[in-house]
């Protein structure tokens, strides 16, 4: 079974940043697209980020465009996430999965979501 840890989330003044990073427990994600998504309370599962395999290429959700950016290292089967300055909209938990690129949705068919990391933008 896909298993994800994610971390490196806190609670940070609007303006600051985090890394966010996502490693694979169980099995090597250099075969997949691996994404960044995030819930907020009361509201549904969103796609934030997505990167391919290779990690050429990318795609972000309009809300976090310019401001996050996705990143990976299949050395260390590892997915990170970048968020620069941060917006109390962005406050969630964050989670990682297999995701599809063009559409920065989970991939058919995953359900495998971690513990997810919280971060909460606050002043």
């Amino acid at each position: 079974q896909l298993q994800f840890v994610e971390s490196g989330g806190g609670l940070v003044q609007p303006g600051e940043s985090l890394r966010l990073s996502c490693v694979a427990s169980t099995f090597t994600m250099n075969r997949y697209a691996i994404g960044w998504f995030r819930q907020a309370p009361g509201k549904e599962r969103e796609g934030v980020s997505c990167i391919s395999d290779s990690g050429r290429r990318k795609n972000h959700a309009d809300s976090v465009q310019g401001r996050f950016t996705i990143s990976r290292d299949n050395a260390k089967n590892t997915v990170y996430l970048q968020m620069n300055s941060l917006k109390p909209e962005d406050t969630a938990v964050y989670y990682c999965g297999l995701c599809v690129l063009q559409t920065v949705t989970p991939t058919r068919g995953f359900g495998s979501w971690g513990q997810g990391t919280q971060v909460t933008v606050s002043s």
